[in-house]
C-alpha cells in the first residue's frame, strides 16, 4: 500500500489558525483505494522545518509527501512548481529568525522543480469545480525553504520519494477585518487536497498543458 505524508504549518504572522494545519489534520490516518496517508505539523521556523519534515520522512516512510502552506491573498488552490535556494524573510519566523538573501542550502542548485505531477493536479481540481493555478514562485519566507529543503532531501537522501508542495488561502475566519482579501472554506480545501492526493498516487507523468504565465 502506497503512503502518503502530508504536512501542514502551525499558524504565524500573529494569525490564530494556519489553514493548512486545519485542512491537512482531516487526513489523519484516513485509509483510501491503494493509499494511507499520514499528517505531521510543521514548525513555522527556517531549519527546524527541514529536520522535522525529514525525520517524518524517516517515521513514515512516504512514496509521496505533499506539504502545504497558507498563501494570504492568494484566490485558488496553487500548485508549487519550483522552489528556490534563496530565504529572503519579510518577517520573522515563530522563533524570530529573519534571514535575508542566504541560502538554504550551501552546496544545492540554484533551483528544484516540483516532482508530483503538477499540471494535471490543477487540472483535476478544477474538473472538480475548484480554483487552481500552477505557480512558479513559493515565496522566499518558510514555505519556499520547506518546499526546498523536501526538494533537497529527495534529490540526497529520498531518492524514490515523490514530493512537493500546495499554497491554500485564508479560511474566510481570517479575512473578517481584511476587506476584500480572497478566503476559500476549509470543505473546498480538504477536497483539493484529496484530489491532489489521489492524482499524485495513481499519475505516472503529468500532462501537457498550457499554465505558462506572461508575467
Amino acid at each position: 500500500m502506497n503512503r502518503v505524508l502530508l504536512t501542514g504549518f502551525d499558524p504565524f504572522g500573529g494569525e490564530a489558525i494556519n489553514p493548512a494545519w486545519e485542512a491537512v489534520s482531516r487526513f489523519q490516518h484516513k485509509a483510501c483505494d491503494g493509499f494511507m496517508v499520514e499528517v505531521r505539523q510543521i514548525p513555522t521556523v527556517f531549519n527546524t522545518s527541514i529536520q522535522t519534515l525529514r525525520q517524518a520522512i524517516l517515521d513514515v516512510k512516504p512514496d509521496v509527501v505533499i506539504c502545504v502552506g497558507q498563501a494570504g491573498g492568494r484566490s485558488d488552490i496553487a500548485v508549487e512548481r519550483v522552489a528556490i535556494n534563496m530565504n529572503d524573510a519579510r518577517i520573522p519566523d515563530n522563533e524570530g529568525n529573519q534571514p535575508i538573501d542566504e541560502p538554504i542550502a550551501a552546496d544545492g542548485p540554484a533551483a528544484y522543480w516540483s516532482t508530483l505531477p503538477v499540471k494535471a493536479i490543477t487540472a483535476q481540481l478544477r474538473s472538480a469545480g475548484i480554483p487552481a493555478s500552477v505557480s512558479h514562485t513559493a515565496g522566499t519566507f518558510v514555505c519556499n525553504h520547506l518546499f526546498y529543503g523536501l526538494q533537497h532531501l529527495i534529490a540526497t537522501e529520498f531518492p524514490s520519494v515523490k514530493g512537493g508542495f500546495i499554497h491554500i488561502p485564508y479560511l474566510p475566519s481570517q479575512t473578517v477585518n481584511k476587506p476584500n482579501v480572497p478566503s476559500m472554506n476549509l470543505e473546498t480545501m480538504v477536497q483539493a487536497l484529496d484530489i491532489a492526493v489521489t492524482t499524485s498516487v495513481l499519475s505516472g507523468t503529468d500532462i501537457t498543458a498550457v499554465e505558462g504565465q506572461l508575467f
